[in-house]
């Protein structure tokens, strides 16, 4: 494999994963980070035996021939600009940029400029869905009927137990907002799985108007931390997701995906999936009146784990080292980016016009 230095531009918490879980490639190395907080680019770098840079000097470094961004979203655009017009091949954290036509702008920007690019789109590699795929493609389910995901949990408001999310989460000016941020992933999970987006209904709610952010200041939140979407997808697949940062967890983990078919059905998680074949259905009869006496749980049978699973974040992103290095294909590219960015944008307008919205074909 050809020698290739990353620059790392953006050093909070997802950064760890990356250097925590680096592809064992020959020849690929992280060389130097930058971060809009000089301090936690300084204290990156000596712990990871780096270089800190500012992000101009990055780009124009001849050792870095790949811009790993890992910025909040509201830098995403800029770095990807940057990073394309220096020749650099990129790699970035969703959502893509703020709006279709800036993401859709970036990808004919790579293109036309000759670099490699992709997007992370690393839920398609978590065990529970990869297991989730086995049975699509095994034929499991039949004709597939219908996707109900819940994903979310608690996320405190920050006065008494300090926020598991960063503030910027909560304020629409910095590009946060659960439609923005989970629509994104539901797009790519829904075309890649189920069957492609072909319209939305979406409602957006912010459940919670005034958190307290990492300084003990209160601020109002202008985003959205719930959204109720239902999608209709190729094949009449009708898929509805809840996704909130304001619901309190009752499941088997804090995504779950039920999908049935008329052969079977499943409840995937991010790492186990459950299955009921159409031959071990029970049969429910409805009566209020009487106690239920099946216990619907211990019906479904749990999947084995028939193969070693590697971090999800890391089997994509030494794909796309590979995609960089050897030229072989690699599918999650900006224009990929671009598909999860037109549907939160879409379900912004769902919201907003309280209807369903068709989801057309991208004009790359």
């Amino acid at each position: 494999m050809t020698d290739l230095g990353v620059g790392l531009i953006g050093c909070g918490k997802i950064s760890g994963i990356y250097l925590d879980n680096a592809p064992r490639l020959d020849g690929v190395r992280f060389v130097a980070c930058a971060d809009v907080d000089s301090e936690r680019a300084e204290q990156t770098a000596r712990d990871r035996g780096l270089r800190a840079l500012g992000t101009q000097e990055l780009m124009a470094d001849p050792d870095v021939q790949v811009v790993l961004c890992l910025t909040p979203p509201d830098y995403h655009a800029e770095v990807m600009l940057q990073a394309i017009a220096a020749g650099k091949h990129v790699y970035t954290e969703k959502p893509l940029a703020p709006t279709l036509d800036e993401a859709l702008d970036l990808y004919r920007r790579a293109e036309a400029a000759g670099i490699r690019h992709g997007v992370v789109q690393d839920k398609l590699w978590l065990p529970g869905l990869l297991k989730l795929k086995a049975l699509i493609d095994s034929g499991f389910f039949g004709r597939m009927l219908s996707v109900r995901g819940e994903f979310g949990y608690w996320v405190f408001e920050g006065d008494w137990q300090p926020a598991q999310r960063p503030s910027w989460n909560y304020r629409k000016e910095e590009d946060g907002g659960i439609i923005v941020d989970m629509l994104c992933h539901w797009r790519y999970v829904l075309d890649n799985l189920f069957g492609g987006v072909r319209s939305v209904a979406c409602l957006g709610a912010t459940h919670i108007p005034e958190r307290v952010d990492e300084n003990g200041t209160r601020y109002t939140a202008t985003a959205d931390d719930a959204a109720y979407a239902t999608f209709e997808l190729d094949g009449g697949v009708i898929a509805q997701i809840n996704s909130s940062w304001c619901t309190r967890v009752r499941r088997d983990d804090l995504a779950t995906f039920h999908v049935d078919g008329i052969l079977g059905s499943a409840v995937a998680g991010l790492t186990d999936c459950w299955i009921q074949p159409r031959a071990a259905t029970p049969k429910p009869v409805w009566n209020p009146d009487v106690p239920q006496t099946i216990d619907f749980f211990s019906t479904w049978q749990k999947m084995p784990s028939n193969r070693v699973y590697d971090n999800a974040f890391k089997v994509e992103w030494e794909l796309f080292l590979r995609h960089v290095a050897e030229g072989g294909p690699f599918r999650w590219n900006l224009l990929e980016g671009a598909k999860g960015v037109q549907l939160a944008e879409l379900g912004h307008v769902s919201w907003r016009e309280r209807r369903f919205v068709t989801v057309p074909e991208l004009d790359a």
